[in-house]
């Protein structure tokens, strides 16, 4: 068999194995005899699975295939008689003894003699040789210890004992990449083509055709999961299925989802879209309108995806080691009442959101250790809340946060209470934080809060005692949906989307674990959680792999990966104390570590290994069971101590983030001196119905103006959209500390073997692993650090050289250059956002390149006008837009190669395009001396 064939063999058992096919894993192992499973042969010898021991090792060798072979077999074999007989089951003994040992008698005679005089005795201990043998399970376990040796001795194993290193699913990512080719190659490629079969080519029908079936249905891609399951969260299906017309089945909503779950389509090649802004086109335009299809085809948003593939940490991550866990106290706060919940902020990562169990909130700046925000728990309507909440708050006003949390950008935060309520505030480009929206949300308490964008539209998702889960606009507070079925108060809430569906996990008290779409139809799964109490659930970063932490009311804790498509638990993580002193909270970070707070410690996992990794004290003082919170990157750790208090662990990035902006200092002579704890003017304001703030992508330090509340009682509707303004104290500025000396600089030379001698634009990768230059000469230089042991990460550094990076194939990205004024030439490129494209202008048309093999993918705009600044569209790669020296702004589409917008505004050529990450904005500069986002549309 060729190599190949025989690593094909390899994908397929990993294949079947992901699949859950164990009997047919093993069956394939023994019948092509290319990897011999040890984990799977010590089962069955602790089993006592005898024939199938005997039957798996004959696919590797036989009885009288060497010396060490024969010993294996006839261990084997002398265990399985000694068991009969301690049985007393002399008749099968006697069958063993003819049937299995006798084979050994020509080799050995005097010992099979001995074996056979052991049917006389009583108790075959009696034989000073076997005086030792124990029970029937240490006995196992010794004679697989001797197994093992001769397996690795014996050469019929060599090389057999070890599995290939394999990405996950490789088979089906060869799949993909095979469907995705034969995508491109269709003559009419549809924009949600469907995969019929395997067993042929793929190629798209007629543009009015008849649609091909679901692909979830297909034979090969297997039944659905049975009923019950988790819902198969990488859906089978490579484009979108058809909306349904009937609800589906449970176990295939992934599949087939219903037909109010929308996904927009970009017309054309074949894409779904991401959310980019709808710019019309200009028909009169002679250079709106192109025929040639074209798009880029490997980029995120391919429109093939046929089979479920998960790619942990997505490809590239750094080998991380428990050295980069957050260890060392780098600060230490005081809220002054015990905290509850915890979140950094997504962009902003050295201030803390705190809520506490008395009602507080605070916002930290983790940095300086000074509270910039503090307010205590008061309903802002009171006069427009229920009757309920109205009689709870004066029956019992004590109130409790139960999750304080940030939205994905970073612009609002919300805050879930015991009573009733849910508080979201703004935090906006100006750095002011202001009340937003007041939400009397659930009958009883709010147990959890989260933020999602079902339909790219930002919502908060509450759920409460009153076991339901709710979804409301986060800008107007209208409610969306209520999902009701759960048959105990809901504990907590965890939002997600792939493959384009959006779903939300609840838990409830009574262990229950459901999954809903946005559509009204009920739970789509029932299972029971671990513990079967309080259990909340997480998926790592990059959103593959799932977990969830649940407490029983023995005080029993578990932390559990699922497997999504089976709704099973995949993996169980050990070292819990048998009964912990509180609910056990946890947190996941960098893709790769689990940490929950527990018997006075942070106890750590590596999510591949269920053993415990570590134990952090955090130099004592903890909680019994202390809550803890990562920020985004991991580099620090917020955990609850004793005294009220909260201790930031960092590692050594997160001392060095936390020296870096020690070294920012406040601009006193804007500040007024008592400004310690501003308060609020509340002031009512009519209702906020303009779109969310932009997000702090684009800010600099922290800067934020505080505000709290005033005493007066004031009050809550069911939904009333309130804005304070805020106090006319100036906000502290940032300013950077002066770089005076040289030694405070770092330079470094980057080597370059090729003809450019003036670099007229460079940038870094999105990565943050590479530099791209483009020359005078329209020649693109790039640089790529590598992982060594000088640069772990393989991050940019000037501690280490990065190398000059070229394919095999010695092409060089050059642009087309305009040959009659090459000195007027304004050269410019934009990146796409995970680095697999370049489109870049030298004055001439603009090309489109790999950025893997350089390869010029299409060139398209030939001048005039000439392109002087790209960008792409932040959301979707297949939208650009293009700067011109005529002073327009043209929004392009790759994929079918169309200007879709002109856009007028500026008197001379565009210097500058920015998309904003959030609001459907571009905002452009111009030689004009002018910044405009208000263009006008020809």
């Amino acid at each position: 068999m060729s190599s190949l064939s025989r690593e094909l063999v390899f994908l397929i058992l990993q294949f079947l194995d992901e699949e859950k096919f164990k009997e047919t894993v093993h069956k394939l192992e023994q019948e092509s005899g290319f990897y011999f499973n040890v984990r799977h042969f010590e089962d069955e010898v602790h089993n006592g699975n005898w024939d199938e021991v005997e039957r798996y090792l004959s696919g590797f060798t036989k009885v009288d295939d060497n010396r060490y072979s024969m010993k294996i077999f006839f261990e084997i074999r002398k265990q399985k008689y000694l068991e009969a007989l301690d049985k007393h089951d002399r008749s099968k003994a006697v069958d063993i003894l003819i049937k299995d040992l006798k084979v050994f008698s020509t080799f050995n005679e005097e010992l099979f003699r001995e074996i056979t005089q052991l049917l006389t005795l009583e108790n075959f201990r009696e034989n000073e040789q076997l005086s030792k043998y124990g029970d029937t399970k240490s006995a196992r376990a010794i004679m697989l210890v001797e197994l093992k040796k001769l397996i690795e001795a014996n050469p019929l194993f060599r090389d057999k004992l070890q599995f290939p290193s394999l990405k996950n699913s490789r088979l089906r990512t060869l799949i993909n990449q095979s469907l995705n080719w034969q995508h491109q190659l269709c003559k009419n490629p549809r924009s949600n083509p469907d995969i019929k079969t395997l067993f042929v080519d793929h190629s798209c029908g007629q543009p009015n055709g008849a649609r091909a079936p679901s692909p979830a249905n297909s034979p090969l891609l297997g039944p659905l999961p049975k009923v019950g399951g988790f819902p198969p969260l990488g859906a089978h299906g490579p484009f979108q299925p058809a909306p349904a017309a009937v609800p589906t089945p449970l176990a295939g909503w992934m599949s087939n989802p219903p037909s109010t779950v929308t996904h927009p389509v970009v017309p054309g090649g074949g894409v779904i879209g991401l959310g980019g802004p709808s710019i019309p086109g200009d028909a009169s335009d002679p250079v709106s309108k192109r025929t040639r299809p074209l798009g880029i085809v490997d980029e995120v948003n391919l429109p093939v995806n046929v089979l479920p593939v998960t790619f942990p940490g997505h490809g590239h991550a750094p080998a991380f080691t428990s050295d980069d866990l957050p260890k060392a106290v780098g600060r230490i706060l005081n809220p002054g009442s015990s905290p509850m919940s915890m979140d950094f902020h997504p962009v902003q990562q050295t201030l803390l959101l705190v809520g506490t169990n008395v009602g507080d909130i605070s916002l930290w700046d983790v940095v300086s250790r000074e509270r910039l925000l503090s307010k205590n728990f008061k309903v802002w309507d009171l006069s427009c809340c229920t009757t309920t909440l109205q009689a709870t708050l004066v029956k019992d006003p004590g109130v409790s946060v139960n999750r304080i949390m940030w939205s994905p950008d970073g612009s609002l935060f919300g805050v879930a209470y015991s009573l009733h309520v849910v508080q979201l505030f703004s935090f906006n480009v100006n750095n002011e934080v202001r009340q937003h929206l007041e939400i009397d949300a659930h009958v009883g308490g709010v147990n959890d809060l989260a933020f999602a964008q079902p339909n790219k539209q930002l919502c908060v998702i509450t759920c409460g005692d009153d076991k339901t889960i709710k979804v409301w606009d986060a800008v107007t507070g209208v409610k969306r949906h209520t999902f009701e079925g759960h048959e105990a108060p809901v504990y907590s809430v965890c939002p997600h989307s792939k493959e384009n569906i959006q779903f939300i996990f609840s838990t409830a008290l009574d262990g229950k674990i459901k999954a809903w779409l946005y559509d009204n139809m009920g739970s789509r799964v029932d299972y029971d959680a671990p513990g079967r109490w309080c259990t909340t659930m997480a998926y790592s970063a990059d959103g593959t792999r799932l977990f969830s932490c649940g407490t029983s009311k023995d005080g029993e804790s578990f932390i559990v990966e699922w497997n999504e498509s089976e709704g099973a638990v995949k993996r169980t993580y050990q070292g819990f104390r048998k009964r912990s002193f509180g609910v056990i909270q946890f947190d996941t970070t960098r893709n790769r570590y689990l940490a929950a707070g527990d018997d006075f410690s942070i106890k750590v996992w590596d999510m591949d290994n269920v053993n415990l990794l570590t134990t952090l004290d955090a130099d004592g003082g903890l909680t019994a069971s202390p809550r803890v919170r990562f920020n985004k990157d991991g580099s620090l750790l917020a955990v609850s101590i004793n005294e009220n208090g909260i201790k930031i662990l960092a590692n050594s990035d997160g001392m060095r983030l936390l020296r870096t902006f020690e070294n920012f200092s406040y601009d006193v002579s804007r500040t007024p001196e008592t400004l310690v704890k501003p308060k609020v003017n509340p002031i009512t304001a009519t209702a906020a119905t303009a779109p969310i703030s932009a997000g702090l992508a684009d800010r600099g330090a922290p800067a934020v103006v505080t505000s709290g509340m005033n005493g007066d009682a004031r009050i809550l509707g069911d939904v009333k959209p309130r804005i304070t303004e805020e106090s006319n104290e100036k906000s502290k500025l940032w300013k950077l500390t002066e770089i005076s000396e040289p030694s405070l600089c770092r330079s470094l030379r980057l080597p370059e073997n090729q003809r450019a001698n003036k670099i007229s634009r460079l940038i870094y990768t999105n990565s943050g692993s590479a530099i791209l230059a483009l020359a005078s000469n329209a020649v693109h230089l790039l640089w790529k650090w590598q992982r060594n042991d000088r640069n772990s990460t393989g991050k940019a550094t000037a501690s280490v050289a990065p190398q000059q990076w070229q394919p095999s194939s010695g092409i060089v990205m050059t642009n087309d250059v305009n040959k009659n004024n090459p000195e007027e030439a304004v050269p410019c490129f934009a990146l796409s956002k995970n680095d697999s494209y370049v489109m870049s202008a030298s004055g001439g048309k603009i090309s489109l390149f790999n950025m893997m093999t350089f390869k010029t993918m299409t060139t398209f705009m030939p001048p005039p006008p000439a392109a002087t600044f790209l960008a792409f569209h932040p959301q979707d790669n297949n939208i650009l837009a293009i700067g011109m020296d005529d002073s327009t702004v043209q929004i392009y589409n790759v994929r079918v190669d169309e200007v879709k917008s002109k856009l007028k505004g500026h008197s001379k050529r565009i210097t500058g395009l920015a998309f904003s990450n959030t609001l459907n904005v571009l905002v452009s500069s111009g030689a004009d001396a002018q910044v405009s986002k208000d263009m006008r549309s020809s």
